[in-house]
């Protein structure tokens, strides 16, 4: 019932952004009826259909071409969306600002095209009744001479367009004087509206914004993890054993988009650091055995001087747990399930997913840790960090963990804080250290903004040294 009810909260918020989307994208920025409106609405309808065919396709058991077909698109326009609504958001504030600049700038033309110099034609025309007092007199004068009716000629010279007798002087004034008093020149074409303009100026900087921020996003996660440094000192752990290093790499997320291609980057990496041991830390894959177990080939190619270890992550129990150790064995990766190995100079422990728990299989401190000697290091390999205090109990001096991606999507790395006690980096917890990787991958969309993957290379330092 909680689980029904939080999918139709989950439904209706995403409705309720794809609906604010299309307004300000398409419904805010073009014509009723036009092909760009009916285009921008189409998308608004197939696209999150893409995105929920993307992340169901898997659990129902689709076939894998038709997951992959579906996951660019659909998981894309996820990031899409997140960060083309965060762009509109950021709109809302400069809206009313640009608003409020043009309506003062055309108010100020305004103005000053309603003033209009003195000595105009405008001024110094006018209908005859605005004439000055003395011009009709002076007029009646010029007109007659004497008593004998006859004009002179200098009187003649004198006489003005305005006094001439007849029906031709009078219309000539009437059409020079009213148009200039009341007839409005010409206007141009009209320019769209404030609103419809910085409702595209917006839109357009808000979509540069954000799909440029997804671009970015998405060449970082196919260009490959880059390779971080850490030295980590641990009281126990023996002069001999001063600069082990441990390449650490999780969450790699083999699936419909990261393929073979993906894992040969990853490795190619960790084999360049030239580690004494490799730590899978969980999150292999998205998929079964039989639709990725070629992808995962690559992995067979880790040297190490140490071997290749491997626990489960939460997405292996959605993908076929036993059949993928199982797999990950054939490919010479040691699987620790709940379980523990003495390397040179410290113990390696490593412990099940607590997603294992729903099939019996969840973590076992006890029998990975219970009986060892306390004397020496001891160093666990644990998916989530959520267990840290787990490892403070049984007298762990390191645990190495992942699934947080570092919050993968930023503003994600804030949701991450509220789940783990560490997001990202090294951090101390009584005697025990956590460091959590970013990952070498990434779940769902392509992307990662904020939070790039990476791989570390722990060095394990010796303070006898």
């Amino acid at each position: 019932m909680v689980f029904a009810l939080v999918g139709l909260v989950v439904l209706a918020l995403l409705g309720a952004v794809h609906r604010y989307v299309w307004r300000r994208f398409v419904g805010d920025t073009t014509a009723p009826g036009s092909r760009l409106r009916r285009a921008g609405t189409v998308a608004a309808f197939v696209l999150p259909l893409l995105s929920v065919g993307a992340m169901t396709s898997g659990r129902v058991g689709a076939p894998f071409w038709l997951q992959q077909v579906l996951a660019w698109p659909g998981f894309l326009w996820l990031a899409c969306l997140l960060y083309l609504t965060l762009a509109l958001l950021v709109g809302e504030v400069v809206r009313p600002v640009l608003l409020r600049v043009l309506a003062r700038r055309d108010a100020a033309r305004a103005g000053a095209g309603s003033g209009t110099p003195s000595g105009t034609p405008a001024e110094t025309s006018g209908t005859p009744t605005e004439a000055p007092d003395e011009t009709r007199p002076r007029t009646e004068k010029l007109v007659t001479s004497g008593s004998t009716g006859v004009t002179a000629p200098s009187e003649a010279v004198a006489r003005t367009a305005s006094d001439a007798p007849g029906p031709v002087a009078e219309p000539e004034t009437e059409s020079t004087a009213e148009p200039a008093a009341s007839t409005p020149a010409p206007a141009l074409a009209p320019h769209p509206s404030r609103r419809l303009f910085v409702s595209r100026v917006v839109g357009g900087a808000a979509a540069a914004a954000g799909l440029a921020t997804v671009g970015y996003g998405t060449y970082g996660v196919l260009r490959g993890p880059s390779v971080q440094r850490i030295t980590v000192p641990l009281a126990k752990l023996p002069r001999a054993a001063h600069g082990f290093r441990i390449a650490v790499v999780s969450d790699i997320h083999i699936g419909p988009i990261l393929g073979r291609a993906h894992t040969r980057r990853i490795v190619d990496t960790i084999n360049a650091t030239s580690p004494d041991l490799v730590a899978v830390v969980g999150d292999l894959v998205d998929g079964s055995v039989a639709d990725l177990g070629s992808a995962a080939e690559p992995l067979a190619a880790l040297r190490a001087r140490h071997g290749s270890y491997f626990v489960t992550g939460n997405h292996e129990y959605f993908s076929g747990a036993e059949q993928w150790i199982d797999h990950v064995r054939e490919l010479g990766l040691v699987p620790l399930e709940n379980a523990r190995v003495e390397i040179e100079g410290f113990d390696l422990a490593g412990v099940n997913d607590i997603a294992g728990e729903t099939e019996g299989q969840g973590p076992d401190f006890g029998r990975a840790l219970g009986d060892r000697d306390r004397g020496r290091a001891a160093v666990l390999m644990a998916h989530q960090p959520v267990v840290i205090h787990d490892a403070v109990e049984h007298g762990v001096d390191l645990q190495l963990s992942g699934h947080t991606h570092g919050g993968q999507l930023w503003p994600g790395n804030y949701l991450a804080e509220l789940a783990n006690p560490t997001v990202a980096g090294l951090e101390r917890y009584g005697d025990t250290q956590l460091f959590v990787s970013r990952g070498a991958g990434a779940w769902g969309p392509p992307v990662r903004v904020g939070a790039p993957s990476d791989i570390t290379v722990v060095e394990l330092a010796s303070r006898q040294a």
